[in-house]
This record gives C-alpha cells, structure tokens and sequence, in this order.
C-alpha cells in the first residue's frame, strides 16, 4: 500500500511511518521544516514539505494523489486555542476534501477519548481541544468517505507490549505510541473494519487480533 501520513513528524505519524517502511508500505507524509526531512530520510521517506496551517486543499490533493489512504496524526500539541482550530479542525477539513479531490476514499483519523482526563478539571483550553476534536470526528463521520477515527488514551513513549484492548467504549487510561502506531498500520491493512470510532487503551489482547475481532462488529 501507499500511505500518506499528515503529521508524519509527529511522536505518533513518525512511529507508524517506521512501522508501515519496515513492512513493506510506500510512505509519504506532510511536514512543516526543512530540517526535517533527515529524520524521514532516515527510515526511507522522503516527505513533502508543506505547512497544513497555510496550504490550500488542491496542492494537499497533488501531495496525496496516488496514496490508498490517508493517516491524519496532526495536532496542535498545545500551542493554544488558534493552533487548535487551523491544526485539529480545519487541518482536518483540508485533508478531507483533498482526499476526495485526489480520488482517495480510506481516511484513518487520530481523535481523542471525550471524557478524557475528566477527573482532572482541566482548564478551558483542553475543553476547547475536546470540542474541536469532536468537530473533526462528526465532519469525518459525515464525509462519505472509508473513514476510522481510532481515539487512543493518554499517550506515553514506553516501548510498546504489542498487546491492547481495543472496542467502542473502553475506560480512558493509557497506551504506548508505539502499540498506536502499530494498531493503525495493522487496521490500514484490515479493510473490513470500516467506518467506525475505535477506543484503543493497554491491554493483554496481541494487535491483529484485537483488530481482527473489530471486523465482526
């Protein structure tokens, strides 16, 4: 398969670029700073150097023409409330319609629990997060595309255990980026699990066959 990532640089696209390489996938991806192109060089990507903030949906479309699907990892990481919105919202509007405008149906979207860190009261711009990044899922829901949007728990760089549970409602705790990458290379290349919003968290079941089992359901 050929799979472009946006937000290959990211601590998730990164992983699951690596992840797709090592199994064989063509890779490409959108990112933002020249400098970044040796970290891709490093695992056999060359990229396309492109700002989601500023570039228009057409020259995305040109990037991604070609591609079988669409790994949306992008996010604003914080940087306030407009990086929010250009980034985790209408970045995603973007990739959305150059999806459809390169003839590219499988769209795969990194999300985030709802109720994630709800006993933390977080502050107002993490609840500004949680409403963009449910904007972005009802858009993809409503697109018309081959969409997952795959919502994985607090994120954390210990080496991933291969094992996950994975469903439509799961408690909100923890899950290694590595296992992340893992389950989304391994439902890129699950064609029957098909428009649907997948909880991903730690877990004893190995990978293929937590993603194995979405097929049924």
């Amino acid at each position: 398969m050929k799979i472009f990532i946006v937000g290959i640089t990211g601590n998730v696209g990164f992983r699951l670029a690596r992840t797709l390489k090592e199994r064989g996938d063509e890779v490409d991806g959108l990112y933002r700073q020249p400098d970044q192109a040796g970290m891709l060089a490093s695992i056999g990507v060359t990229g396309t150097v492109g700002d989601l903030v500023n570039i228009d949906p057409q020259r995305l479309a040109e990037a991604m023409r070609g591609s079988d699907a669409i790994v949306f990892t992008a996010g604003a990481g914080g940087a306030g409330s407009e990086m929010t919105e250009a980034i985790d919202g209408n970045g995603v509007t973007k990739s959305i319609a150059a999806a459809k405008l390169a003839g590219i149906k499988r769209f795969l979207l990194v999300s985030v629990f709802p109720e994630a860190w709800r006993e933390r009261h977080m502050d107002e711009g993490f609840e500004h997060y949680i409403m963009v990044k449910k904007r972005a899922d009802i858009e993809l829901s409503q697109s018309g595309l081959d969409w997952i949007i795959l919502r994985p728990s607090a994120l954390k760089d210990n080496a991933g255990a291969g094992t996950i549970n994975l469903g439509v409602a799961q408690i909100h705790t923890e899950v290694s980026r590595d296992d992340v990458a893992v389950t989304l290379a391994t439902l890129l290349h699950t064609p029957a699990v098909s428009r649907k919003i997948l909880e991903l968290t730690e877990g004893n079941v190995p990978i293929p066959e937590a993603v194995n089992a979405m097929t049924s359901i």
